[in-house]
């Protein structure tokens, strides 16, 4: 089992994005939606409703850019204390909603057109973070706790 994979972390960043290819915008709550995804969200349905990155993760992978700010992940969430890497298929409470995290979230080109180096640095150890769907939802604010609610079945 991954180390810090059960322990309570807690979000630290939310974005959503109000156009296809478009900014991220910051924001301090946003209501998740069950089998749709974010209010308004551009990316709704499907299996990819919810990006997720860790705080973590992002500032090992990024310390060799210098400061790389991780609005250019383009994720829509941000949380730290939580272990991503390996969790397919498990619960995450995020606050009061609850999502299915379906798989890695592979660093793509236009991460470099971003931030020279970044798809590269991002590569490893699932540091391009998780999608996931949401199956119950709520309003999730920042400092909101995150916590796995299911035991392992890491993939």
């Amino acid at each position: 089992m991954n180390e810090g994979l059960d322990r309570e972390g807690r979000v630290e960043r939310l974005w959503v994005k109000r156009a296809k290819r478009g900014p991220m915008d910051a924001v301090r709550e946003v209501q998740f939606i069950a089998r749709r995804g974010l209010a308004d969200n551009a990316d709704a349905g499907g299996r990819r409703q919810v990006t997720i990155i860790s705080r973590e993760r992002w500032a090992e992978l990024t310390a060799a850019l210098g400061d790389v700010d991780p609005v250019l992940r383009r994720a829509n969430v941000m949380v730290s204390g939580i272990e991503l890497e390996k969790t397919r298929g498990r619960l995450l409470q995020i606050g009061g909603a609850t999502v299915r995290i379906n798989g890695e979230t592979r660093p793509c080109r236009a991460l470099d057109f971003a931030f020279a180096g970044l798809q590269r640095a991002l590569d490893p150890r699932w540091g391009g973070g998780v999608y996931a769907q949401v199956i119950e939802g709520a309003v999730v604010h920042v400092d909101d706790v995150v916590r796995w609610i299911e035991s392992p079945e890491a993939g």
